[in-house]
């Protein structure tokens, strides 16, 4: 784990083996930017429209303003360049809740195991730096692949928001899941370890 910092607000870095998540900044919106006009990854991904430099600018400023949120560029250690975005939000320490999110945007840098390698660097922050107990995401329950991945991490699925997504105009399910602590610990082999 990185040297600490503000611990509310996570280390600055995390670094792992093929991916070093760095804290997202401003010029990191023209890749956001750059991935949001595919529709394709938008409506994996439950975005509903591209993002115009003065959105980005808006979300980047309350992004950063947020205690609520900690956020990341995936930045390829191959060749240092920011191939996706990753984070912690509405993070809520009294209940020792947060969700997660991993967005893979350069098409080349999917399926090469990048997107799991930030879930687990996440997955040690917030339960072993941050010290939450539970993690949740929310798929687009029409993406069978991020379904299978997030279940590689360790998630199950606790539910469904029935029709709870649309894309061009066609209702979809959406599917919550979550990991706690302790089968986090179980299956990444830290079983029986206390912070």
């Amino acid at each position: 784990m990185p040297e600490p910092t503000d611990r509310r607000r996570g280390p600055r870095l995390l670094m792992g083996k093929r991916v070093t998540l760095r804290r997202f900044e401003r010029s990191d919106l023209s890749h956001m930017r750059r991935w949001l006009a595919d529709p394709g990854l938008r409506a994996q991904i439950g975005a509903t429209a591209p993002m115009s430099e003065r959105e980005a600018n808006e979300w980047f400023a309350r992004m950063e303003d947020d205690p609520a949120r900690l956020w990341y560029a995936i930045v390829s250690d191959e060749d240092e360049s920011v191939i996706g975005e990753a984070g912690l939000l509405r993070m809520f320490p009294e209940w020792g809740t947060t969700d997660m999110s991993i967005i893979i945007g350069e098409k080349d840098a999917r399926g090469r195991g990048h997107g799991t390698e930030t879930g687990r660097l996440l997955l040690d922050l917030a339960f072993d730096y941050m010290g939450f107990h539970r993690v949740a995401i929310g798929v687009v329950g029409f993406h069978e692949q991020a379904l299978r991945f997030w279940e590689r991490l360790g998630f199950r699925r606790e539910g469904v928001q029935r029709d709870g997504y649309v894309v061009d105009g066609e209702f979809h399910d959406f599917i919550m899941m979550s990991v706690l602590e302790d089968e986090w610990r179980a299956a990444s082999g830290q079983a029986g370890e206390s912070e």
